[in-house]
């Protein structure tokens, strides 16, 4: 394999899992991570270690982290590979600097985040969040972009334990990008051309994976959370397809796998929020406990009113909306969805 320039945007806990596996690879690559807080940048360069996101996991010296404006566009310049490791609602943003970058026609860029943009209540124009395709269109269309996504927690990735992620762009380039750059002894990257298919099962696994926290915080039993992740899946091919992607995404990586995960897996914060709520702390506790991001939450809504606009039946979801919205307590969530009336199993 072939060194690489990769340049990793984002310090969180998944994007300095990514460049931490970056620079393990046998090929040799160089790898910087940015961090748009100068003050962290400074500690993890220093310290060797990210101690806010992933305490007592070493950063290697092949492993350069700066800050500013400046040191984006140079890494921009020079790059193979950028990845943006933001939340969905800083994609724009990140997009935008990058579109100016010096090759940007020319430059493989990929996101991690998964999810739905936020939207105003008030908006007219964007009456619905968009997925991170949708916002790359509108924020720099010339880019050659895509998605990694699939069934990963950053500790895991970031300790080097065996994971297996998706390459997903309309691009060959870009796909053949991420392989060369992140496929190694610990992690398999499988490419795939599916970007909206790989999208939708990344975001709304989230919502699926607080509603199965919920059933395990109420202990509701193990047949309820099979039933759960079934029925989950069910809702996520559904709109997916509704979309425009493959059905047959949602059984690989994206889609089955991401879903199990996140669902079942105690690192996953999205289920801890279900958790919490079945427990009797408030969405706004909830959220203030767990200290990172749980796209989940934000993204209910959106795939919710996307449902409703393509005529896709997500009652799971629906109920998640009005338990995070207060319409719905934990108890009267899971009686609504065992009160619907019998119907057909296919999709």
């Amino acid at each position: 394999m072939t060194a690489m320039k990769i340049a990793v945007a984002g310090a969180g806990a998944w994007g300095t899992a990514l460049a931490l596996a970056a620079s393990r690879q046998p090929a040799g690559h160089s790898v910087l991570l940015w961090a748009r807080d100068p003050a962290q940048a400074g500690a993890m360069q220093s310290q060797r270690e990210n101690a806010r996101y992933l305490p007592g996991i070493e950063l290697p010296r092949s492993l350069s982290v700066q800050s500013g404006d400046d040191a984006l566009r140079q890494a921009a310049a020079v790059a193979d590979l950028i990845v943006i490791a933001t939340p969905v609602a800083g994609l724009r943003a990140m997009l935008a600097a990058l579109r100016d970058a010096a090759r940007p026609a020319h430059l493989p860029v990929a996101w991690l985040c998964k999810g739905f943009e936020p939207v105003a209540e008030t908006a007219a124009v964007q009456p619905t969040g968009l997925l991170p395709h949708e916002v790359q269109h509108q924020a720099a269309p010339d880019l050659r972009a895509g998605a990694l996504s699939g069934p990963s927690f950053a500790q895991e990735v970031a300790r080097g334990q065996p994971t297996a992620l998706v390459a997903a762009s309309h691009h060959p380039e870009v796909r053949a990008a991420l392989v060369q750059a992140l496929h190694g002894p610990a992690l398999r990257v499988y490419a795939n051309d599916d970007l909206t298919g790989v999208e939708v099962g990344g975001a709304v696994k989230n919502v699926l994976a607080i509603a199965t926290g919920l059933a395990d915080g109420l202990q509701l039993g193990l047949n309820a959370r099979a039933a759960l992740v079934t029925r989950g899946l069910a809702e996520i091919a559904r709109l997916g397809v509704a979309m425009g992607a493959r059905a047959e995404t949602f059984m690989g990586l994206s889609g089955l796998g991401d879903l199990v995960l996140t669902a079942t897996g105690d690192l996953s914060r999205n289920r801890q929020v279900g958790l919490k709520l079945a427990a009797g702390m408030t969405l706004e506790q909830a959220i203030g406990s767990l200290g990172h991001v749980a796209e989940g939450v934000y993204s209910a809504r959106t795939i919710a009113r996307r449902a409703e606009q393509l005529g896709v039946e997500m009652p799971i979801t629906e109920c998640v909306v009005a338990l995070l919205e207060g319409r719905l307590k934990p108890v009267d969530a899971v009686a609504a969805l065992m009160g619907r009336g019998p119907k057909g199993e296919l999709l």
